[in-house]
């Protein structure tokens, strides 16, 4: 299975706040508990107040802003429990669709998964949250959506938006990076021996050091505020 190549086309005004706002939230320029002042955004990002309420609808949706009635949206805070209940139920489905993934990708498609993690790996160099995002997830997301389960994939693609929070403090640790890489160099690795246990090894290898990094943070924070306050 092939990799394809994603159709660029220019965005809607809704897209572009969407991104924008999410843009924002990630990079910690709005931090978590923080109020999204609507008036202030929409100046900002050069638009009216109706693409960035449907866009606060979608965040809404993803788990990354809350609202309260009569109060507005704020940044969700956050969580240890929720962090594990995402990253346990992620455990779960990855493992099924990554068994089937080890034996679905062609040789040219894995070289192309080399580049993408090439990419996160140039990303982290440059200190670049959105860069290492997207091409983070591009990584992870052509490897699932090889394993032909595209009902688990819609469902992965809910809890990583749901999560993209926690993953944009867990790679502004500079302790991370390199384990990052080392990490995508060892899927790549059983991907290429075709070893569907190893591949979900891996994974599971790389999704316990965020959990484990993103506890000890939040198990800081809450300890001490003020001398933790991205998270």
């Amino acid at each position: 299975m092939s990799i394809p190549k994603p159709i660029q086309r220019r965005p809607t005004a809704q897209e572009a706040v969407l991104a924008a706002l999410r843009a924002d939230v990630l990079s910690g320029v709005l931090s978590p508990g923080e109020q999204v002042v609507q008036e202030a955004l929409a100046a900002r990002y050069g638009v009216s107040r109706v693409p960035l309420r449907e866009a606060l609808k979608i965040l809404e949706g993803e788990g990354l802003v809350t609202h309260h009635p009569h109060r507005g949206y704020f940044v969700a805070q956050l969580s240890m429990d929720d962090l594990l209940e995402v990253y346990r139920i992620r455990e779960i489905l990855e493992a099924e669709v990554l068994q089937r993934a080890a034996t679905r990708l062609t040789d040219s498609a894995i070289e192309d998964l080399a580049q993408i993690a090439a990419e996160v790996a140039s990303a982290l160099q440059a200190d670049d949250l959105l860069a290492i995002t997207e091409a983070n997830r591009r990584f992870h997301f052509a490897i699932f959506e090889a394993g032909g389960m595209p009902r688990i994939v819609r469902l992965l693609r809910q809890l990583w938006d749901a999560s993209d929070v926690y993953r944009s403090v867990y790679f502004s640790d500079v302790a991370n990076r390199a384990s990052i890489v080392r990490e995508h160099e060892a899927i790549l690795d059983a991907l290429r021996r075709s070893d569907g246990r190893a591949l979900a090894a891996a994974h599971a290898l790389h999704r316990g050091n965020a959990v484990a990094a993103l506890s000890l943070e939040l198990t800081l924070e809450k300890a001490s505020p003020a001398a933790h306050s991205r998270v």
